[in-house]
């Protein structure tokens, strides 16, 4: 894979602009590792009662953050695989408080939820490396709007960012 450039407004919902916004410039596969390697070291030695922690009411705990973190990613993924391949089917959107409703985030461990993103990022990892330069700049639908695959790409690594800054201020920072 070549260096990947940075999509292009049109190329993704105006509402995933932030988190693209956030990516720095550079290979996005050494991006997407050194977030990996990043995060886990921010939750290195987190208690699991702080795993239960909630910052507010009907706000998720970090243990649920991090099971929505994962869950997003394999669903970017599938879409980035589809739309890469060259899938036209419309794909289905999903409801990210009906996914953490549906899971037991809160019965697992922080160890093995930090294990799950990081298999989850690998799994990405190795899909991103089989990828056409063609095959980025390839568009499709899911959720009712057009996407182009290296939109899907930067989305994943600009969610973890997110999340990660949203972790650190109010799930970390008491």
């Amino acid at each position: 894979m070549s260096r990947l450039s940075r999509p292009e407004p049109s190329e993704y919902a105006s509402y995933f602009g932030q988190y693209v916004e956030l990516v720095p410039d550079g290979n996005l596969p050494d991006i997407l590792r050194s977030q990996l390697q990043a995060t886990t070291a921010l939750l290195e030695g987190i208690t699991e009662e702080r795993g239960s922690f909630r910052y507010a009411p009907g706000k998720w705990s970090l243990k649920e953050v991090l099971g929505h973190m994962a869950d997003t990613e394999r669903i970017m993924s599938y879409r980035l695989l589809r739309i890469a391949r060259g899938d036209t089917t419309n794909l289905p959107g999903f409801s990210e408080e009906a996914f953490v409703a549906g899971a037991s985030f809160d019965q697992r461990t922080i160890a093995e939820l930090v294990d799950e993103l990081a298999v989850v990022r690998q799994a990405t990892l190795s899909l991103l490396q089989g990828i056409q330069d063609e095959a980025w700049l390839r568009k499709g639908t899911a959720n009712n709007i057009e996407v182009s695959a290296r939109s899907l790409g930067y989305i994943i690594a600009g969610h973890e960012l997110h999340h990660r800054s949203v972790i650190e201020e109010r799930y970390l920072k008491i």
